[in-house]
């Protein structure tokens, strides 16, 4: 059995992968204006600790990443697809936001609030946004009204044209990821957020969802799936019925999900948060008890799994 900071094993055969703007200053508390961070690709995350976003480019110091907020509250971080950009939740009390803040440095923006007039059901509970591959909207997950289910959303960059994907849906949600043409998400759905049994795909344009089952002996989606950059695969952190928590991959083809085949053999840590650095590269946390939670990056082509950045939680990467 192989260490945190070994290398493990990928299974054979793994299938290859083949402006932000008119966003208000955030006034919810300050935020500062954190300037000249140096990032032009590599991932975003946040640290249990404090709970503010972090980015560390790929050329950096894993060690030593760069702070994009201050006051703490914030969750899921998205790096848009040009790089430039942050989208996050920002939580306050009961009371949760959508905020973006340049990967540059800055003061964030807010984006979108919890109850917003043009959400007609009321929109709280706000999670895991990310950015269309365009940058022009975000899609996230939220709590209409007072149901225990939660649902996706679409609202533009600037603020404008807040779109309910799943209207009146009697299943939960979980965390959305673009096809690349932008037409559709893919997200897990199910009973409950912590019973995502099904994988989900979403049209923007109101057409049809479509539902796939999982496989492989994954009960589960635990947190995300992440739709590789050229959308011949989708990547998830299935839950088994052993209660742990792996990363798996299968073939996408259109709204067709094939059989999920699980990436890596052994090691004690829970796998988790899978967001794809490349054709054949995926990062993801690995965390064991007593141990710190980091992320780690897996080369699909050559079967080795290593550290990326320690001390870290939810991450993103981009551009890609």
């Amino acid at each position: 059995m192989m260490t945190m900071t070994g290398k493990r094993r990928f299974l054979g055969a793994v299938l290859a992968v083949g402006m932000l703007g008119g966003c208000e200053p955030l006034d919810d508390g300050g935020g500062g204006g954190i300037g000249g961070v140096l990032f032009t690709r590599g991932f975003a995350f946040v640290r249990e600790d404090d709970r503010n976003v972090y980015v560390v480019d790929d050329g950096g110091d894993a060690n030593s990443p760069q702070r994009l907020t201050n006051v703490g509250g914030a969750y899921w971080p998205s790096v848009s697809r040009d790089g430039r950009s942050v989208v996050f939740v920002q939580r306050s009390g009961g009371t949760t936001t959508l905020l973006t803040v340049p990967t540059s440095g800055g003061t964030p923006s807010t984006l979108f609030r919890a109850n917003d007039s043009t959400c007609a059901r009321g929109c709280s509970n706000f999670r895991t946004p990310t950015f269309s591959p365009d940058g022009r909207s975000v899609v996230f997950v939220f709590s209409p009204g007072n149901s225990s289910q939660t649902a996706l959303a679409r609202i533009n960059t600037d603020g404008s044209g807040f779109q309910e994907l799943t209207p009146n849906n009697v299943i939960a949600y979980g965390a959305p990821s673009f096809v690349p043409n932008g037409g559709a998400v893919l997200a897990g759905a199910g009973s409950g957020l912590n019973q995502l049994d099904q994988l989900a795909h979403v049209p923007l344009n109101g057409g049809t969802i479509t539902y796939s089952s999982l496989s492989a002996g994954v009960q589960f989606v635990e947190n995300r799936v992440a739709v590789s950059p050229n959308g011949s695969q989708v990547a998830l952190d299935g839950r088994l019925s052993s209660g742990g928590t792996r990363i798996f991959v299968a073939q996408l083809s259109g709204s067709n999900v094939g059989a999920l085949q699980r990436v890596t053999i052994g090691g004690a840590g829970e796998e988790s948060w899978p967001s794809w650095t490349g054709a054949s590269q995926l990062g993801f946390l690995i965390s064991a008890g007593g141990s710190d939670t980091g992320i780690y990056r897996a080369n699909l082509s050559t079967g080795s799994v290593s550290l990326a950045v320690p001390s870290a939680t939810e991450p993103s990467y981009g551009p890609i």
